[in-house]
């Protein structure tokens, strides 16, 4: 018996489920994976590939139109302006400012357009919204142009050209240049922005070039901006060459910088799945492979450094541009909606012959899991204290033993959170994301705290720590009460702060009630803290008197949860709850304990002493922020009547706010003149 009894958990297990699930995982995976593997190789290779193909060129096609008609009205509303100008005269005064500033407000995306007519000057029109906007200055326009008279001139003797700005600019632009009337010569300049986002999109990889070699459209800027030139590249050359307009082809190659955009792509997580089941069944594959290509009359290999690409390309009929395309030979097969289908298809009638075996077995971990479900839901509604008794010897007797503990460490962990806010999550009637909610915001902070501290370093020393937990935990515990009485949600403990929030979480039911609480919550804090300091000793160094500020803000904030997939906790985000923590700043030039904002004080102007303090500018407002003292509860006999009372009570010295310099490092505020009579 005393043998049994040092038997570790492990050596109970006499039939653990872990065998019996790697038996049927096993002869499942071996079926699918292996049938899969097979067939996939076998019948679908040539339909992938035509799909892919087809897929690649009508990317292609797509992209070439879309550049097609870029071009095309950006040349074609260039010259309707040049025209207009040229027709009317440079001397048309107001009217020609009016029609240059009209085009440019219908064409946002023309940087300039420069032009000359035969016997005339150069004209060089700036659209002054488009470099402000992206932080160019103007003057790099005429000196692109001045840079570009090679361009000028074959365009002036009939050619039409596309060059690459990007380098100039160091922003996505294009310089396009076409002859004018009688031997004049036009050009634009246009943000390629819009072509270079589409050009990127998915596993196919789009770009444009000019008949130089010079990569004008990618969908990795650093390419352009660089001036990228890929004219010696062979299949370039063979593509610039080609006397036909469109094609497709599969090509082995060293694509060197064009992979650039395509490498940085991040994968999906179905892409990321494909990739370890690649690499898991690469034997197969490689054996599947071989036959494959043997019997199609060849293989196609790949030396080091090269990759194959199936490449489509269309030559537009502007300028000698070639848009290409192209999707890496090895991607084709990774996601095909029509492979994905079939594996499906049989995997569902591998496991439904599985699931036969699966049902036999259910029958010994059905029942202990149905009293984990149960307590599973008993957590889940806010119930920890939930008692397990591990019955049986294999691991589900070890998971209900650890399910056990985990409800003890939970109890402890409610602890350490919102214990509310957390059952709710576990609801899912907190998502993540955000909600704009109505709430009322209140920050506290005790004043001198860092004098406090210093003193408690100076009097314990070593144990200077422990004291200064004590105490504020004492004083916390007094302040989360009067919050969680009230309907409110404790945020975060910012050292000696209290931030907290009402009507966001949960509410009272509107946001009058709820700024009702959260004011109610702050003259509970004063009247707590006064009985809390009376009792302390006079000279107790290790229970010092406390007083503290308290600023409320109420306003539309941003709620939910905030944070990483390690780490989140419910908040609440936005201007309001900026507000509300300046407004706890100003206590203490102020001379109060409890301010709220005018928007806090619209809700609840009825149900409160209040005395109105000087208006204050805050930053980031343009109009004087009105700021109110809370004195006491409306028609409350008891207590303080008006702010002498409330300073005397507490102990607050009344300031001269002449004389105040508030938070004068950060500028976050000023002392407006008092609007009291």
């Amino acid at each position: 018996m005393g043998k049994k009894n040092k038997q570790s958990e492990s050596d109970k297990i006499r039939f653990s489920i872990g065998t019996k699930l790697i038996i049927i995982i096993s002869f499942m995976v071996i079926i699918s994976l292996g049938s899969i593997t097979a067939l996939v190789s076998w019948l679908v290779h040539t339909d992938l590939q035509i799909s892919a193909e087809e897929s690649n060129f009508e990317m292609n096609r797509r992209s070439a139109m879309e550049a097609e008609i870029t071009l095309t009205n950006v040349r074609s509303n260039s010259r309707i302006l040049i025209q207009t100008i040229t027709s009317m005269g440079l001397s048309g005064g107001g009217v020609i400012q009016e029609s240059i500033d009209f085009f440019f407000a219908e064409n946002p995306g023309i940087a300039a357009v420069f032009f000359t007519v035969p016997g005339g000057d150069e004209t060089l029109l700036i659209n002054r919204q488009f470099f402000t906007s992206r932080d160019i200055d103007p003057a790099l326009a005429d000196s692109f142009f001045d840079s570009q008279r090679a361009a000028l001139g074959r365009a002036v003797r009939g050619e039409t050209l596309l060059r690459n700005a990007a380098p100039h600019f160091t922003q996505s632009i294009l310089g396009l240049f076409y002859p004018w009337q009688n031997g004049g010569v036009g050009a634009a300049l246009f943000s390629s922005e819009t072509l270079n986002n589409n050009f990127g999109y998915g596993i196919n990889q789009s770009y444009m070039l000019n008949t130089d070699g010079e990569i004008l459209v990618h969908a990795d800027f650093s390419l352009i901006r660089s001036g990228t030139n890929v004219l010696d590249m062979d299949f370039i050359q063979a593509i610039l060459t080609s006397n036909e307009r469109n094609r497709q082809q599969l090509i082995e190659a060293d694509f060197g910088v064009l992979l650039s955009s395509a490498s940085s792509t991040n994968p999906d997580v179905f892409s990321l799945l494909l990739e370890n089941l690649k690499k898991l069944i690469q034997p197969v594959v490689n054996w599947a492979g071989g036959l494959l290509n043997s019997s199609a009359g060849g293989d196609v290999s790949e030396d080091e450094g090269h990759i194959r690409k199936f490449v489509a390309y269309t030559k537009l009929n502007t300028a000698g541009l070639v848009v290409i395309t192209g999707i890496e030979y090895d991607k084709v097969f990774e996601g095909i909606a029509a492979t994905t289908r079939r594996n499906i298809l049989l995997t569902i009638a591998v496991l439904s012959i599985s699931i036969i075996f699966i049902w036999f077995f259910a029958k010994t971990i059905s029942v202990p899991l149905k009293a984990l479900a149960f307590a599973a839901r008993e957590i889940e509604g806010g119930k920890f204290d939930v008692l397990l008794e591990a019955k049986g010897r294999d691991e589900i007797g070890v998971l209900t033993s650890g399910f056990q503990n985990m409800c003890s460490a939970l109890g402890i962990f409610g602890r350490f959170t919102n214990r509310e806010i957390a059952v709710k999550a576990m609801r899912n009637e907190i998502k993540p994301g955000g909600l704009s909610k109505h709430g009322t915001i209140f920050f506290s902070d005790i004043r001198e705290f860092t004098a406090k501290c210093e003193e408690f370093t100076n009097t314990f020393g070593s144990e200077a720590s422990n004291k200064i937990v004590f105490w504020l935990n004492n004083y916390f515990s007094q302040m989360i009460d009067c919050i969680e009485k009230t309907n409110g949600v404790v945020d975060k403990f910012i050292g000696d702060a209290v931030m907290a929030h009402w009507g966001t979480a949960y509410t009272a039911g509107s946001p009058r009630a709820d700024a009702f609480n959260c004011v109610k919550a702050a003259l509970m804090m004063r009247k707590s803290l006064y009985y809390l300091n009376r009792e302390r000793k006079i000279g107790d160094s290790s229970n010092p008197a406390i007083r503290i500020g308290c600023g409320i803000n109420s306003g539309v904030v941003t709620a939910g949860q905030l944070g990483s997939d390690k780490r989140m906790e419910y908040t609440v985000i936005g201007d309001p709850v900026n507000l509300a923590s300046r407004v706890e700043a100003l206590t203490k030039p102020l001379g109060a304990d409890i301010l709220i904002s005018e928007d806090t004080w619209m809700l609840i102007k009825d149900k409160f002493v209040t005395e109105e303090m000087p208006s204050v500018t805050v930053k980031g407002k343009e109009k004087p922020v009105r700021i109110f003292a809370v004195i006491n509860f409306a028609g409350e006999p008891k207590g303080p009547q008006s702010m002498s009372d409330v300073r005397a009570l507490l102990g607050i010295e009344a300031p001269v706010l002449s004389g105040v310099d508030v938070n004068a490092d950060e500028k976050k505020y000023k002392i407006g003149e008092s609007q009291q009579g």
